[in-house]
């Protein structure tokens, strides 16, 4: 059996890398990342400040008009 000529052998290598890394790249792209992206002013674990409760909750005697 004869031995295929480095020529074809370097085509086909660089054609099989090819296909495989834009089989890649386009299966990526595809499939949306599961979670949204992170806030540059988010903490990794933390979540939005509305969802928190008792944050924005008015403190007791902190009525109109005082001076508090």
């Amino acid at each position: 059996m004869n031995q295929l000529p480095d020529r074809t052998v370097v085509i086909g290598l660089l054609a099989t890398l090819g296909v495989v890394f834009a089989l890649v790249f386009w299966f990526v792209r595809l499939a949306p990342p599961t979670e949204p992206p992170m806030l540059w002013r988010q903490a990794p674990g933390e979540r939005a400040p509305a969802a928190r409760p008792g944050l924005n909750a008015p403190r007791p005697g902190a009525g109109e008009g005082s001076l508090i």
